[in-house]
């Protein structure tokens, strides 16, 4: 096979550095532009470097909710702090985090007022195990990976869903007493959800009409051409013109509200969306393989990445955990291919699968018990 060669990536993180985070007591890198191999046993803290990285793009954890995890044991405070390379120029991002307070997040010596201040800086698309949870979860599992990539790429969504989850918060607590419907309480949240409500479903059927063209050709490419795969948005509104949804959205909440409140929540709105994911005319999450739902979740964070591409103009980071040894040799190789151009960092137990896929100018670190070495 052709060795894979790596190009200069449009943004890309030059130095990385932890204090006191998970079991790093202190650490430094200095990645290059392309490839960049986290190798090591399991549990000797390679995937904690993904998700310091990640936490400096999105502002939180992907595996945990609690900051406090985060802190390196039997410390009270941590850092993690990044310089980016742009086209624009060289920027930083650091997050500060402290026992007892909320996290403090800081762009270029600022300090942020909002975490969704943050969102677009640094754009990441990470691919880990628990994304198999995309297919094999529920809808909230889908839900949020659509929301987290349209906040990267449009940060004025990230406000959009904070103002309707506040608003849906109200209108559950309302439905708890039946007298909210004789005394008109609901009808001030009503129209607020449907406002925020319309909005969010008009981007999210506009951010899957990109991933869905793509995720298909991606899935063709990855099977052999073997398997066709289908992505589809399934909102919980009705199909009217965009301008039409918040209106038609205020009908199915009046028309709902004896109902919402004997349930005591609302059933009406995006917060019960989902995404259908069809293998040629077989719905995956029930009836796919592990082998087959792997591969569309691959197609589906490579599509994520094609289309940050088309609509910021440039690369984002791409954050692959512990996912190269799932993949035979094939589609290894056309992961390698798929990512050329953007800074890339993998964790893997085995080094040599990542050799005989081809790739070539591989930066190699070795990580053993906080401890990391360049190879």
């Amino acid at each position: 096979n052709q060795t894979i060669c790596w190009g200069e990536a449009g943004v890309w993180i030059s130095q990385l550095q932890l204090t006191n985070f998970r079991n790093y007591a202190r650490l430094a890198l200095q990645p290059d532009a392309g490839l960049c191999v986290l190798t090591g046993d399991n549990a000797a803290g390679k995937t904690n470097i993904l998700e310091a990285i990640f936490l400096c793009a999105l502002g939180r954890s992907h595996r945990t909710t609690r900051d406090a995890e985060l802190v390196r044991e039997a410390q009270q405070a941590g850092a993690v702090a990044l310089t980016l390379q742009t086209r624009g120029g060289t920027r930083t991002i650091s997050c500060r985090l402290m026992a007892g307070e909320r996290k403090r997040l800081i762009i270029d010596g600022t300090p942020l007022s909002r975490s969704g201040e943050l969102l677009g800086c640094l754009n990441v698309v990470m691919f880990a195990p628990e994304d198999l949870l995309l297919v094999k979860g529920g809808p909230g599992e889908r839900r949020r990976f659509l929301d987290m990539e349209i906040s990267q790429l449009k940060p004025a969504y990230y406000y959009t869903l904070q103002q309707y989850n506040a608003a849906l918060k109200q209108r559950n607590a309302l439905l708890k007493d039946e007298a909210c419907l004789s005394a008109g309480l609901l009808e001030p949240w009503d129209e607020q959800l449907s406002r925020l409500g319309a909005a969010i479903t008009v981007e999210r059927a506009e951010f899957l009409s990109q991933l869905a063209a793509l995720a298909s050709e991606t899935h063709l490419r990855l099977s052999g051409n073997r398997e066709t795969l289908l992505v589809a948005y399934q909102p919980n509104l009705p199909d009217v013109a965009p301008d039409r949804l918040a209106a038609a959205m205020r009908e199915r909440l009046f028309d709902s509200a004896e109902r919402d409140v004997y349930r005591g929540s609302t059933s009406v709105g995006p917060h019960r969306d989902d995404v259908a994911l069809v293998l040629d005319g077989s719905d995956v999450r029930v009836y796919g393989s592990q082998g087959q739902q792997r591969t569309v979740v691959l197609s589906l964070k490579l599509s994520v990445l094609e289309t940050m591409k088309r609509l910021r103009g440039e690369t984002p980071v791409l954050l692959l955990d512990d996912v190269f040894s799932e993949l035979d040799r094939r589609r290894q190789r056309l992961l390698l291919e798929a990512v050329q151009g953007c800074q890339t960092f993998i964790t893997s137990t085995h080094l040599e699968q990542i050799e005989a896929a081809g790739a070539l100018r591989m930066q190699v670190y070795h990580v053993s018990g906080g401890n990391v070495v360049e190879v």
